[in-house]
């Protein structure tokens, strides 16, 4: 062999080598060299938390992706098929609603990661759930007069939580949103909510009337707000606070004592919809049977889609021939 041909020559032969990595990068004969679903998951969460959306929906993607690759043992999103998130849902003991939520949170993340051109075909969009969706009830002006009435207003605590009920029934304001509220937010004189959006989840302000009585309560509210902060030395401007003047609910784990305390009432009094979701829906539906079409409603709401709020309103068939009687 010559010295030219010799430096063309190895001396160790890296075949076998080469061949065992190879293999070991494999799953059966498909190659699964590809984009890492972690480091997908990584990128996603970076594009939510710039595009402002809230912590606990980027908290939903990373909590049902991460059980995903837990429960499949898939690593890359190539890898990701239809078998495979029918075998997730198959492991979870949870009820149809809760399967389609996290369906839903998962082909969201797909979406993304096909945004990105990591996925290139959308197979997932066959891949549906049948539930049965029953109808929510809104609460009622009973079952607000019944809490309003039982509650003692004479107590800081018992005032703000009825003073947080009116206002979501009235308003029709997310108990996200409440929490972040702050005086500058209402004007007692017009009795109007003024809300930036930078509280709202579709970031547009809004503007949200009220009534005399729930001037009354927030006027009261903020006079002893000033008195609590004061005696626990609290500097901050928020409207519902706890008996220590401190923020009424922690953003890290979703702790919030509005909720809590409506459904203890909920709960002694009997009233089954005193809650954040059931007032919300109590004002949409009053505006619904006032006569406000569906466009305002969902401005009220603050949905960015109409479709949102009518199946928000989703109406029994009861309500439904009650409200075509109106226009025989």
């Amino acid at each position: 062999m010559t010295k030219r041909k010799a430096s063309l020559h190895l001396q160790t032969d890296l075949s076998e080598f080469v061949r065992s990595s190879f293999e070991s990068q494999t799953n059966g004969n498909k190659v699964v060299v590809g984009y890492p679903i972690e480091k997908a998951l990584t990128a996603v969460v970076r594009q939510m938390k710039a595009s402002g959306l809230r912590k606990r929906t980027i908290n939903d993607y990373m909590l049902h992706v991460n059980h995903f690759a837990e429960v499949t043992k898939v690593k890359y999103i190539e890898e990701v098929t239809a078998d495979y998130i029918y075998e997730w849902l198959s492991s979870m003991n949870v009820n149809n609603q809760t399967k389609l939520t996290r369906l839903k949170c998962f082909k969201a993340f797909l979406g993304r990661c096909m945004d990105n051109g990591w996925i290139t075909a959308n197979f997932w969009k066959n891949i549906k759930i049948k539930v049965d969706n029953p109808v929510k009830e809104g609460a009622t002006d009973e079952e607000i007069n019944i809490l309003l009435t039982l509650l003692n207003l004479t107590r800081f605590i018992e005032l703000r939580d009825a003073t947080a009920a009116l206002l979501m029934y009235q308003t029709g304001i997310r108990v996200g949103t409440l929490t972040e509220l702050e005086g500058k937010h209402v004007n007692l004189e017009e009795k109007l909510l003024r809300i930036d959006g930078g509280l709202i989840k579709n970031h547009e302000s809004i503007y949200l009337p009220f009534d005399d009585v729930l001037s009354r309560l927030l006027e009261a509210l903020i006079k002893q707000n000033e008195i609590v902060r004061k005696e626990h030395s609290e500097r901050n401007d928020f409207l519902f606070i706890t008996k220590n003047g401190g923020r009424i609910a922690s953003t890290e784990n979703n702790h919030n004592n509005i909720i809590k305390r409506l459904n203890k009432y909920a709960r002694d009094y009997g009233l089954k919809n005193i809650n954040p979701h059931a007032l919300r829906r109590g004002f949409a539906k009053n505006l619904l049977k006032k006569g406000a079409n569906i466009a305002l409603i969902s401005k009220a709401l603050g949905h960015s889609d109409i479709g949102v709020t009518t199946r928000y309103l989703h109406l029994d068939k009861e309500e439904v021939a009650e409200s075509l009687r109106n226009y025989l």
